[in-house]
C-alpha cells in the first residue's frame, strides 16, 4: 500500500505539472507578435539538454525569473527532475552506482526440457496385463499408497494360485510335523520320520515364502497377499502411488494392455525442471574450467514463450562424451513455479561465460532512450537529478555496458527511472508547451 501511495503521489504530481505547463494563457501566441516564433523554427533552433554541460543547465533561468531547475513549470526543459526522499523510502525509486564487472559472454546451445528425476517417479507394471479401472486422472494430487490403476494379469493369477497352493501344502506339512513330533515323544515314531517331517515342513515354508515374495514383486502389497483366499484370487493388481505428488503424466485407458517396458503414469512435481543441452568439444575445456570455480548461470528460451527468458543454473557437466555426436551433456536446473515449461519441449540455451576484461556497467532498468539516444538520471545535489547521455555496449545478465558518459562514481536512478523520464518528456507527450 505504501509503494502504491508513493507511486500515485508521483504520478499526480507529474499530471499537475503537465497541466500547469499547458494552461490556455501560455498556449496563446499572437500571430502579429514580432517576438513570437513558429513551432517549426523553435524545434530547429532548440538545443537538447543532453548536449549542454551540467553547469549550464543548473545556471539557466526561466521566464518566471528563477533558476530553471527550481521551477516546477520549466524544470523539464533542462532535463532535471526533483525526487523527494519519501519516494526512495517507499521503494518507488532506487539508486545505484555503476560497477566494474567482467563481461559474461553467452555460449549458445540447443537442449531439451525434461523432468528433474529426483522429483518424479515413473509408475509401471512388472508384468503384462489388461487395464480394468483408472482411479485418478492427469493433475490429481495423490498420497503415498493411493490406488492409481487396476489391471488384470495372467501372470498375477498364476502367482496367486501358486501361493495358495504353497500355503495349503505348508499347512498340511505343519500338521504332519506336529503329529510326528508328538508320536516321537511317545517313542511311537522313529527319529528318521521326525527328521523327514521337518524337512517337508522347511521345504513347504520355502515354497510359500517364494510364492509370497513373487506376489509382492509383481505389485501386491504384503497385507493383500496375506489376506488372499481362493475366493479373492482373480489375477487383479492395483498400482499405487509410490510417493505424494501430482499426476504429471497418465497413459492408462481402460481396456488397453499395460506392458512392463512402458511407463503408465508419472507422479511428482514439476516446480523445478532440467534442461539437457549438448556442448561441443571445442567448448568443453572453458565450460568445465569455469564451472569448477562457480556454477554458471544460464538462460532458457522456448518457442511457446518467444518473448520470455527463463533463468537457470548449470549444475552438472557430464564426464563422458557421446561417440556418435561428439558432444557432452550439460544439465541446467530451471525453476518452473508457474508450470509453463513442459517436459519434452525443445529449448534454446545460453550459458554465460565470464570474460577476462572488466567493464563499467549499470542495471538495464537505469537506461532510457529519447530521440535514439541513451541516457541515465544522475544525482546532482539535494533532491535534484539530471539526465545525462551515455554510450552503451553489450547487454548481459540484466546489466548494460557503458563505454562513454560515466566515470563510475555517479549515483544514478535504477528502479523507477521511467517515471522520471515521463516528467522530463511530458512536453513531447502533449502535456507541456514551448516557452
Amino acid at each position: 500500500m505504501k509503494n502504491l501511495f508513493h507511486k500515485n503521489l508521483l504520478v499526480s504530481a507529474l499530471v499537475s505539472l503537465a497541466l500547469t505547463a499547458c494552461s490556455p494563457e501560455e498556449k496563446h501566441v499572437d500571430a502579429n507578435d514580432n517576438e513570437g516564433h513558429g513551432q517549426e523554427d523553435h524545434e530547429e533552433n532548440e538545443v537538447s539538454d543532453l548536449d549542454l554541460p551540467v553547469a549550464d543547465l543548473f545556471a539557466a533561468s526561466c521566464e518566471h525569473s528563477i533558476q530553471t531547475y527550481e521551477c516546477d513549470d520549466c524544470r523539464y526543459e533542462v532535463g532535471v527532475v526533483k525526487a523527494s526522499a519519501n519516494l526512495f523510502d517507499g521503494g518507488l525509486l532506487k539508486t545505484v552506482k555503476p560497477k566494474k564487472k567482467s563481461v559474461t559472454v553467452p555460449l549458445t546451445l540447443t537442449g531439451e526440457v525434461q523432468f528433474d528425476e529426483r522429483r518424479v517417479t515413473h509408475v509401471s507394471t512388472q508384468t503384462e496385463g489388461i487395464i480394468r479401472k483408472v482411479h485418478v486422472t492427469l493433475g490429481d494430487k495423490v498420497e503415498p499408497g493411493q490406488p492409481l490403476i487396476e489391471f488384470e494379469s495372467v501372470a498375477v493369477g498364476d502367482a496367486e494360485a501358486t501361493y495358495l497352493e504353497a500355503r495349503g501344502i505348508l499347512k498340511l506339512a505343519s500338521r504332519n510335523h506336529d503329529r510326528v513330533e508328538a508320536l516321537r515323544k511317545e517313542a511311537i515314531s522313529s527319529e528318521k520320520e521326525l527328521l523327514l517331517a521337518r524337512q517337508e515342513l522347511d521345504a513347504a515354508r520355502i515354497r510359500t515364502d517364494g510364492a509370497f515374495g513373487k506376489l509382492v514383486r509383481l505389485g501386491k502389497t504384503p497385507s493383500s497377499a496375506r489376506a488372499l483366499t481362493r475366493a479373492k484370487s482373480r489375477g487383479r493388481l492395483v498400482l499405487r502411488a509410490p510417493a505424494a505428488g501430482t499426476v504429471l503424466e497418465m497413459h492408462a485407458v481402460a481396456g488397453e494392455i499395460a506392458r512392463p517396458e512402458t511407463s503408465i503414469a508419472t507422479i511428482g512435481e514439476n516446480s523445478s525442471l532440467w534442461v539437457w543441452a549438448d556442448l561441443y568439444e571445442q567448448d568443453v575445456a572453458r565450460v568445465t574450467h569455469e564451472q569448477a570455480q562457480e556454477n554458471l548461470t544460464a538462460q532458457i528460451e522456448v518457442r511457446a514463450f518467444p518473448d520470455e527468458q527463463f533463468p537457470g543454473t548449470v549444475d552438472f557437466v557430464s564426464p563422458a562424451m557421446s561417440e556418435s555426436s561428439r558432444t557432452v551433456k550439460v544439465r541446467i536446473a530451471v525453476p518452473n513455479q508457474k508450470g509453463r515449461l513442459l517436459a519434452g519441449m525443445f529449448a534454446g540455451v545460453k550459458i554465460f561465460l565470464v570474460g577476462d576484461k572488466e567493464v563499467l556497467t549499470v542495471p538495464k532498468s537505469a537506461t532510457l532512450e529519447d530521440e535514439r539516444r541513451t541516457f541515465v538520471f544522475i544525482h546532482h545535489e539535494d533532491d535534484y537529478y539530471v539526465r545525462r547521455p551515455i554510450v552503451t555496449g553489450r547487454t548481459f545478465d540484466g546489466l548494460v555496458e557503458v563505454t562513454n558518459g560515466l566515470a563510475g562514481s555517479e549515483v544514478i536512478i535504477a528502479d523507477g527511472a521511467f517515471l522520471m523520464k515521463s516528467d522530463v518528456l511530458r512536453s513531447k507527450m502533449g502535456a507541456g508547451c514551448a516557452h
